[in-house]
């Protein structure tokens, strides 16, 4: 079964973030933050990472336009005003970013997802992005602090634990309600986590490397 990894890097040290990349051998890293810039963590800054990750052969790419949080279409933001997973997921530029990562993992990279966010059950790499490759069949694994490993079932479960935690003894929960209550708890944390667009306040900037690579398509 093919893979894809995550890993959110407020859970360690640069040097322990790149040793932890080499234990399950990281060949590519995608940063997925619609800012790739921190000021709690410049080592995390994006030339910063990028130079870092090549000295250590590892490729950097940006996917900020295709798996950002913070997007300027309208169209994908819900009534409430928050950005729809659901809806993105279906846009034309997510379908194109999937499909390069789909194309690279099929070629043999092993490639992590990164955002900032430590814990994958509140970030949107988890969310909205991994949860695209779970459905589609991938294994997914969230790097976690001390290099642990979290599924995307895992994620799951946390999910209906808190949003359903009685379900169980919900007198219509079967076998085949428990797909449609973690669709339901998926979009309860979306409708939490999900970015608030401000017109007035916010100007994206869609940032992303267009590097040539003989062999990576990612």
């Amino acid at each position: 079964m093919a893979g894809l990894y995550t890993i959110g890097y407020s859970s360690f040290t640069i040097d322990d973030f790149v040793t932890v990349l080499g234990q399950y051998n990281i060949q590519a890293v995608v940063d997925v933050r619609s800012q790739p810039y921190s000021a709690n963590y410049p080592y995390y800054n994006r030339e910063n990472i990028e130079n870092t990750l090549k000295r250590n052969k590892i490729h950097y790419r940006n996917y900020s336009k295709e798996f950002g949080a913070r997007q300027t279409d309208k169209r994908y933001y819900s009534i409430e005003g928050y950005l729809d997973f659901e809806l993105f997921v279906e846009s034309p530029v997510f379908r194109q970013g999937f499909n390069r990562l789909k194309s690279s993992i099929e070629q043999g990279y092993t490639i992590a997802l990164m955002c900032a966010e430590k814990d994958p059950g509140v970030c949107h790499r988890s969310i909205m992005v991994s949860r695209v490759f779970y459905n589609n069949g991938y294994k997914v694994s969230h790097i976690i602090a001390n290099g642990r490993i979290a599924g995307q079932d895992d994620i799951e479960l946390q999910l209906l634990d808190k949003y359903y935690p009685d379900r169980m003894q919900m007198t219509f929960f079967g076998e085949q309600d428990k797909d449609s209550l973690t669709v339901l708890a998926y979009r309860k944390r979306n409708a939490e986590i999900g970015y608030r667009f401000e017109e007035d306040n916010y100007a994206v900037v869609h940032d992303r490397l267009h590097q040539k690579d003989s062999t990576a398509v990612f």
